[in-house]
């Protein structure tokens, strides 16, 4: 039974991404800042972490740099992180960022699950980029 853990503190992207995930067989849980996301990963072991670019004192992109170095230490399991963006331009952050996949809002239900489906999967999901561009071995990349 895959486990999401959802930084926002926009109750609209919730509900979004509650409604394209959430059924009998997953669970999504929030926090609101990004403080937050390492010990509800502690806490929680998600199968996958989904980051607003927009989240408070904490946003998208230093969260997930927070947590791929304490992947780096040993102190978080390896965990598939989708960054939420609000633009295509910062998708060269969310590649800086070291994120597994990213999705351009507007969101719709479609897109998310299937990048979530695809992240679960061991792969990367990007959008935004051309379709030629290489950015890991393991991709599956869609055009925007």
């Amino acid at each position: 039974m895959p486990t999401v853990l959802l930084a926002t503190d926009a109750d609209w992207v919730f509900d979004e991404v509650d409604a394209a995930l959430a059924d009998d067989q997953t669970t999504v849980y929030r926090v609101r800042r990004g403080v937050d996301v390492i010990p509800a990963i502690r806490e929680l072991q998600p199968d996958l972490v989904v980051l607003d670019l927009q989240i408070g004192n904490m946003g998208g992109m230093a969260t997930c740099m927070a947590i791929r170095n304490e992947e780096g230490a040993d102190r978080l399991p390896i965990t598939a992180v989708l960054m939420l963006l609000d633009r295509a331009a910062d998708v060269f952050l969310a590649h800086r960022a070291d994120a597994d996949g990213w999705l351009i809002k507007p969101l719709d239900a479609f897109r998310l699950r299937k990048a979530a489906e695809v992240l679960l999967d061991g792969y990367s999901y990007f959008e935004g980029v051309d379709a030629d561009t290489d950015l890991r071995a393991d991709v599956a990349t869609v055009e925007a």
